[in-house]
């Protein structure tokens, strides 16, 4: 065991849940209308608790058992069976390792919960996101950095897909998911109303940001320059990509935003995270700038030409920044093409059948979709008896 690794991976470990909470559920909350704000946060809330839990259950074994079909890890490690204090991941204790992995669980199926707020039951949304942490996240984590059929030596061949900190495993895996439960759902009655709340937004924002730093410098596993590096690219993109958003809402409105300058750092975080250990400054310079503009672009293409109400734009900004920043790899990280091509066809493929599967067969047994007069009254009051506003706007 190191000292100074198990030292920064637990400050890592504690950054990463802090993505979720507070930082997703305030900018998601601060997205919605007012008389909805309560029910983003319980659902933020609850699927943290509940990925913890069934991560802990089930999931790290399926993504980092020791299986050898290179499709999931096994049962080996259902609830830590035979990690003690003194076992050890590499130069960290295998616990922390456990925990570290544990809040990307939590983050990653709540960052679905953006496509479908407003309109969706709380009971859906928790038997959903577990479903599909287990059946979708849990064996792409396996196949990428498990050890499973797309690490080095796999289906790829001797070198396997590179995934830093999770493009693939975690931004195109969750865009997806979005987009395929927002389809089915159908869209909000009124999408009219603005976010209730830039300031939440932003400050939900920020957080992410300095979250992001556990996030992709945590991802190295240890305390030394590689970590430093790959929090320095982290934040270069997320500064670019703040700026050429409003520089092309600019362009193409006139005025610049801050919810679109929010928006624009969380697309420059999820494009360099996936190449956040393999690349350098300039290259993240590159990546964020291009980010900022292709994801808004990508906002407008979700809404206007497919029709799908994907609520807070997770598809466009998380889905197609992680592909993004997954083939840019090939560019300026060394990635090979077919690795990297073949691990965002294979995932995105598996993850639109999977997902789709888990909602229509949820959809046949439980009730998916809130009633007009709920959605009209608002979920939080009519979903959990509570109000964070005494005005319903």
């Amino acid at each position: 065991m190191n000292g100074a690794d198990t030292a920064w991976i637990i400050v890592a470990t504690a950054l990463v849940l802090f993505m979720t909470l507070p930082g997703l559920a305030l900018f998601y909350g601060g997205l919605v209308r007012a008389r909805n704000v309560l029910s983003v946060f319980m659902l933020c809330y609850a699927v943290a608790c509940l990925m913890s839990i069934l991560w802990l259950a089930f999931g790290y074994s399926i993504a980092f058992g020791s299986g050898e079909s290179g499709i999931w890890g096994g049962l080996d490690k259902i609830f830590l069976l035979g990690v003690t204090p003194d076992s050890l991941s590499g130069t960290l204790p295998e616990i922390l390792f456990f925990a570290f992995q544990m809040t990307f669980a939590v983050i990653t199926p709540a960052l679905i919960v953006g496509a479908f707020v407003e309109r969706i039951t709380f009971s859906y949304v928790l038997v959903f996101t577990g479903a599909w942490m287990l059946l979708v996240y849990a064996p792409v984590v396996h196949w990428i950095w498990g050890g499973g059929m797309m690490a080095d030596g796999g289906i790829f061949g001797e070198v396997g897909v590179k995934d830093f900190a999770g493009g693939v495993v975690v931004h195109e895996t969750a865009g997806i998911a979005a987009l395929v439960i927002a389809f089915v759902l159908g869209a909000r009655k009124d999408r009219s109303k603005p976010p209730h709340s830039p300031v939440i937004v932003m400050i939900g924002a920020a957080m992410l940001w300095v979250g992001w730093f556990g996030f992709n410098g945590g991802s190295q596993l240890a305390a030394d320059g590689g970590a430093a590096s790959a929090l320095t690219v982290t934040h270069i993109s997320a500064a670019t990509a703040s700026l050429t958003w409003i520089l092309y809402e600019r362009i193409k409105y006139g005025k610049c935003s801050l919810v679109g300058m929010v928006t624009g750092t969380i697309a420059g975080l999820a494009s360099i995270t996936p190449a956040s250990g393999f690349v350098g400054p300039v290259a993240a310079l590159v990546i964020g700038a291009v980010a900022g503009v292709i994801c808004q672009i990508a906002v407008g293409f979700v809404k206007a030409r497919l029709k799908i109400d994907d609520t807070l734009d997770v598809f466009a900004v998380h889905g197609v920044g992680g592909i993004f920043g997954t083939l840019m790899i090939i560019v300026f990280g060394g990635g090979s093409a077919l690795a990297q091509f073949g691990a965002v066809i294979i995932v995105g493929v598996y993850t639109v059948v999977v997902t789709a599967i888990i909602v229509k067969v949820l959809q046949a047994v439980m009730t998916m979709r809130v009633s007009p007069e709920h959605e009209a009254t608002g979920l939080d009051l009519s979903m959990h008896g509570e109000r964070a506003y005494e005005f319903n706007s």
